[in-house]
C-alpha cells in the first residue's frame, strides 16, 4: 500500500462501485478497498468472483441479495462491530442505485458504524451525460412495477414531474415500455441508452413511437436507460 493513501477504517462498511460492462471502468481506489478489506458483501459470489479474478484479488466473499437482505443485514452489522472493514458491492454499478445495499446502509448508520462511498460507474450517470436530454433537472425512477397497471399509473403520475425522466428496463419488456410511452408520453422525446460502456453501445433518439418501429425490427439485447425529455 502507498503509505501516502489512509488505511481503511476499522468497523467501516464500504460501498464500492463496479464495472457496469467495461472492466477498465473500475476506480484505483476501488480495488484498493477490494485487496484491503477482511470481507467483501456481493450480490452474486459468482459474478463479483470473476470480478476479483480478473484483478488477482482473493477475498472472502459474503452473498448479500435482495432475499437475504435481513439476514445478512444483521450478520454485517456484527462483523461491524467486531471491526470488519466491509466492502459491499452489487453485479454492476453503485450498491444501492436498483441494486442491494439500501437496507445494510441504513441498519449501519442506525447502528453508529460509519457508511463510506467508493463512487465510480452508474449506468444512470453513463446514459443521462451522454444521452443529450437536459441535465439540469432530473428525477430518477429506476424500475417501473411488472404489473400492467401499477406501470400505466406510475407512468401517468409521471407526466407532471419536472426534468428529465430517468428509467431502467430489461430487453423483455422495453417493448411493452414503449408501446404505454406512445400513450402516455406520446409527444416527448426519448432516448433509450442499451449496453453502456461495451462494444455494443448503442443510443437510440426518437419519439416513443419512432423507437417502438425500431425495437420492432430487431433482436433486442441487454439492459436499457430510458430517458424521457421534459414535456413542453
Amino acid at each position: 500500500m502507498d503509505a501516502q493513501l489512509p488505511p481503511l477504517q476499522p468497523g467501516t462498511l464500504y460501498l464500492v462501485a463496479t464495472p457496469i460492462g467495461n472492466l477498465e471502468d473500475i476506480t484505483l481506489r476501488a480495488l484498493r478497498v477490494l485487496r484491503e478489506c477482511d470481507v467483501i458483501a456481493a450480490e452474486d459470489t459468482r459474478h463479483t468472483g470473476q470480478l476479483l479474478k480478473r484483478f488477482d484479488i482473493v477475498k472472502p466473499l459474503l452473498s448479500y441479495f435482495q432475499f437475504n437482505e435481513a439476514r445478512r443485514s444483521e450478520e454485517i452489522i456484527e462483523r461491524l462491530r467486531r471491526g470488519d472493514k466491509i466492502a459491499l458491492v452489487t453485479d454492476a454499478g453503485s450498491p444501492g442505485i436498483s441494486d442491494p445495499g439500501e437496507r445494510v446502509v441504513k441498519a449501519a448508520i442506525a447502528a453508529g458504524y460509519r457508511v463510506e462511498s467508493v463512487p465510480g460507474p452508474c449506468a444512470l450517470v453513463a446514459g443521462l451525460t451522454a444521452g443529450g436530454l437536459p441535465t439540469d433537472e432530473f428525477h430518477f425512477v429506476g424500475f417501473l412495477p411488472h404489473k400492467s397497471g401499477q406501470r400505466r399509473n406510475k407512468l401517468e403520475s409521471l407526466k407532471t414531474i419536472r426534468g428529465t425522466l430517468v428509467l431502467y428496463e430489461s430487453p423483455y419488456r422495453i417493448e411493452k415500455l414503449l408501446i404505454e410511452m406512445s400513450a402516455v408520453f406520446p409527444g416527448r422525446k426519448v432516448v433509450l441508452a442499451r449496453e453502456l460502456t461495451k462494444k455494443f453501445e448503442e443510443f437510440l433518439r426518437g419519439k416513443p413511437a419512432e423507437l417502438l418501429a425500431v425495437i420492432q425490427k430487431r433482436p433486442v439485447r441487454g439492459e436499457f436507460v430510458v430517458l424521457v425529455g421534459p414535456g413542453g
